[in-house]
């Protein structure tokens, strides 16, 4: 007779097993899981393939405490339903934790409770099996979220879910990080999974939160819709024809557009500054997400051509996000007949001008090369979509893979002189650059919105070229050791200041010129102030004797462009305002040095038609930082900061 107090006790073959009599007896026509047994067996008696005994109270079972020897129990299955228990209980508890932080964040935003949204689909969240891999029991909870930004950061190296190596895959040269994302499936790699844009923008973006009302915004897209957009390549950079299609795209993008019509429009300044703000805080918080669309792109490339203190930051960043969206081989899928790529061909192009603008303008390399869609820019013309917006652009990349030849031979050094030997190279650039004006200015049709600036846009930007090119006449050459100068530099250094005196009088006797002078990208307001910085020190440093330059006819030209800039209607913000304040520090020193020259000149009787006395220079005039800065770099080296101090601070902070 078995006593009552003893564990009921099954043989080795019948453990973990339920009896089949007791599943049929079950009523309920789900599957019943099978249950895990709690039943125990010491080593020794599963050795020995015995009964394990254990009397009420002792821990050793009875054949063991009879041999004197140590009782090991091994019980697998009952070590299993415990830390199950136990992994339960904190996800129970995680889970609890994540719900009451949503349901806080969703009150502060003011979105629907969280039991309004659904549960989602279950097929596309991860398996049990990889929910089980992946978790870390002993891992504190703290270190759980270590993923986040923020001090104290640890990486948290995860492994994809991908498949196996295929070693019969006939892509036998593919982008050697391929082959190491396939070895070692380490997410952190990749920089996160790449995920899809949100669908919800315009429910959720500045205009929606009250940061600018709904009517000015509006207002200031239209103004940038009809003005700035037609003036860059006939409104090919915003494709959107209304407000809300923009929210919906890119919140990006959406800012950018409305920070650079406020930076145009006067007394917009308080507006300026809120959409600024938010526009910097967008471009900062997606700089490690992948989460971009093509519209992204456009709003760094909206930032880089009219916000000149992140005109060389927005467009490095723009050409990075394009190449990991692939744009730069949208050529060659297009030309093999897939006509969607079309639109990503486009900002390829794009990307490359401005990639040039505000690289070649601060003396600094492009970052995007000569590639097989820029030199076959002919080819993707031919295509049947093409409009004219195209054709201003690409004539824009035509002149630049000219100057970026010029650039590569001639380098960005302000203190190497070009020896007679580099003007050979330098009139095939000219010849280049006139080829160019013949091929281009007939193809630029009119525009109902900007008139005749796309073939007048090519003029002068023909002169800029030439300007750009000749100044590296003068480069590394000092005016208090003048040096004998050959047929070919004076002849080069002529050309430099006929170019740069043709671009000014061009933007004041052309009246779509003028007229658009306000809207156009900073690049032009960059040669523009070149031409004329150049100018001045010319007439101060180098004589009639060497160079064909009146001074008095280049202070009349720069006190009308002082004026013209002064004159237009833009915000208080805008470059225009600080060119002119620049611009008008430089002309008084100017005139100091004319003054001091005119009584150094008059004491010896000496003739007034020359500038350049000894006496003057030695007075003083002009000081040191007009003589060398910016005559004849092919960098220019010009920045914010050159001609009015105050650009240091402009950050647009709310006064």
């Amino acid at each position: 007779m078995m006593d009552a107090s003893t564990p009921l006790k099954r043989s080795s073959t019948d453990a973990g097993l339920d009896s089949p009599r007791e599943s049929n007896r079950s009523t309920d026509s789900r599957p019943v899981a099978p249950r895990i047994s709690k039943a125990r067996a010491c080593a020794e008696c599963k050795r020995h393939k015995i009964r394990c005994e254990f009397r009420p109270g002792e821990s050793n079972c009875t054949k063991c405490i009879r041999s004197g020897i140590k009782c090991v129990v091994n019980d697998f299955s009952q070590k299993f339903v415990d830390d199950d228990g136990v992994w339960k209980s904190q996800a129970a508890a995680s889970m609890q934790q994540l719900q009451a932080a949503v349901s806080q964040l969703l009150r502060q935003a003011g979105l629907p409770d969280l039991s309004t949204f659904g549960s989602g689909d279950s097929r596309n969240g991860p398996s049990p099996a990889a929910s089980h891999h992946t978790h870390r029991p002993s891992i504190d909870a703290s270190q759980s979220h270590s993923h986040h930004d923020g001090p104290g950061v640890v990486m948290d190296v995860t492994r994809e879910p991908s498949q196996e190596p295929d070693l019969q895959d006939p892509d036998l040269v593919p982008a050697p990080m391929r082959s190491l994302y396939e070895v070692t499936k380490l997410r952190n790699l990749r920089n996160n999974h790449i995920e899809a844009p949100k669908k919800t923008l315009l429910e959720e973006d500045f205009i929606t939160r009250g940061l600018i009302s709904i009517h000015e915004a509006e207002e200031l897209f239209a103004y940038f819709s009809r003005t700035m957009n037609q003036l860059l390549w006939g409104g090919i950079i915003l494709v959107h024809r209304d407000l809300t299609s923009v929210r919906r795209a890119s919140t990006l993008l959406s800012a950018a557009v409305l920070t650079v019509a406020a930076l145009h429009i006067p007394n917009r300044t308080d507006t300026l500054n809120r959409c600024y703000h938010e526009y910097v805080s967008l471009v900062s918080s997606m700089a490690l997400t992948r989460a971009h669309t093509l519209d992204d792109i456009r709003g760094l490339c909206v930032g880089a051509f009219w916000l000149s203190e992140l005109s060389w930051k927005l467009s490095g960043h723009a050409v990075r996000v394009a190449t990991e969206l692939g744009l730069h081989q949208s050529y060659q899928r297009l030309t093999r007949g897939h006509t969607d790529q079309y639109e990503r061909a486009q900002l390829w192009y794009l990307l490359y001008v401005c990639d040039h603008h505000f690289s070649i303008a601060y003396g600094r390399p492009p970052v995007i090369h000569e590639d097989v869609a820029i030199r076959n820019y002919e080819t993707f013309l031919e295509l049947p979509m093409v409009v004219p917006g195209d054709i201003r652009l690409l004539a824009q990349v035509a002149l630049f893979m000219i100057l970026t030849e010029a650039y590569r031979m001639f380098g960005s050094d302000t203190e190497q002189a070009l020896t007679e030997a580099d003007f050979g190279q330098l009139r095939v650039y000219n010849v280049a650059v006139d080829q160019w004006r013949l091929l281009w200015q007939p193809r630029s049709a009119d525009s109902s919105y900007v008139r005749t600036y796309p073939s007048k846009g090519v003029v002068l930007h023909y002169h800029f070229a030439k300007f750009q090119l000749n100044s590296l006449s003068l480069r590394g050459l000092s005016p208090s050791n003048t040096p004998v100068f050959s047929m070919d530099r004076k002849e080069s250094a002529n050309i430099a200041i006929s170019s740069a005196m043709a671009c000014l009088n061009m933007v004041l006797e052309e009246p779509d010129i003028r007229d658009a002078i306000v809207g156009v990208p900073i690049f032009t307001h960059t040669m523009v102030t070149f031409s004329a910085v150049f100018l001045l020190k010319v007439a101060i440093n180098w004589n009639t004797a060497y160079l064909s330059i009146n001074a008095r006819q280049v202070r009349r030209l720069v006190e009308r462009v002082i004026e013209l800039m002064n004159c237009v209607s833009a915000g208080e913000r805008h470059l225009t305002r600080h060119i002119a304040r620049g611009l008008g520090k430089m002309l008084e020193r100017f005139d100091s040095w004319e003054a001091g020259w005119q009584v150094d000149a008059n004491h010896n009787g000496s003739e007034v038609d020359v500038p350049g006395g000894a006496n003057a220079m030695a007075q003083g005039f002009p000081p040191p930082d007009l003589i060398y800065d910016m005559v004849g770099t092919y960098g220019f080296g010009l920045d914010e900061n050159l001609l009015d101090p105050s650009m240091a601070n402009f950050e647009f902070l709310a006064q």
